[in-house]
C-alpha cells in the first residue's frame, strides 16, 4: 500500500477520487488550497484507491495521509 501525503499545511478543497477507483501515475487525488492557490496532489503510483482519509474543508498539515493506493 502506498500513502498519498500532503506536502504542506492547507485546506482540502476537492477530493477527486473514491474508494475502488483506478488511478494512473500522477492522476489528481486531492486538490489542496493554501493562500488562495490550488495545489493538486497526484497519485505517486498507478493502482486502486483503497482508502480516502480526508474530505473537503478538512485542514491538513505536512505529512498528513490523504489517501492510500493499492499499486497494480
Amino acid at each position: 500500500m502506498v500513502e498519498v501525503r500532503a506536502e504542506l499545511s492547507a485546506n482540502v478543497w476537492q477530493v477527486r477520487v473514491e474508494v475502488g477507483q483506478t488511478v494512473a501515475l500522477d492522476d489528481d487525488v486531492v486538490v489542496l488550497e493554501s493562500m488562495k492557490m490550488e495545489i493538486p496532489v497526484g497519485a505517486p503510483v498507478a493502482g486502486t484507491v483503497a482508502e480516502v482519509r480526508v474530505a473537503p474543508e478538512d485542514k491538513v498539515v505536512d505529512g498528513t495521509v490523504l489517501a492510500v493506493i493499492d499499486p497494480t
